[in-house]
């Protein structure tokens, strides 16, 4: 009997956590949660510890690899840039649009969001890889 009582509590709850993280059922609607894509490193911990790892790790990416174009600097070139891209279905980085400021300054935050490396796991919808997309401002300012 003791048996038993453990066993659907461990199926109970284990369905609890899938309906959680997934998605959910309300008066006959079905709700899919989008889950973020793995960054390498942030494998372990919950979905929010996840996402928080990959928030950080995306911005620390970009601070690091950022470099004014030396041409845009000296023409005192300043503006703000956003790109679009996707985390695709396989984890890999695809940019879909930029906007904003000098060809230049596109260029280099297209080159920064395309070194990101590739993802442990891609994002996911009902427990499927599905794309992910993202948007992130570039401010470039001289400083002159």
């Amino acid at each position: 009997m003791k048996k038993i009582f453990i066993i659907s509590l461990i199926l109970f709850s284990s369905t609890a956590v899938f309906s959680q993280e997934w998605g959910s059922v309300q008066k006959n609607e079905l709700n899919l949660k989008e889950i973020a894509p793995i960054w390498p490193g942030c494998e372990s911990g919950s979905a929010t510890d996840r996402d928080d790892c990959f928030n950080q790790k995306l911005a620390t990416h970009i601070s690091k690899n950022f470099r004014y174009p030396a041409d845009a600097y000296k023409e005192n070139e300043e503006g703000r840039v956003v790109v679009d891209f996707i985390v695709n279905e396989q984890g890999v980085i695809e940019v879909t649009k930029t906007s904003g400021g000098s060809s230049s300054l596109q260029e280099e935050a297209k080159r920064n969001i395309l070194s990101i490396p590739k993802m442990v796991k891609p994002g996911m919808v009902g427990g499927k890889p599905k794309a992910i997309k993202y948007t992130v401002p570039f401010t470039f300012k001289t400083g002159k």
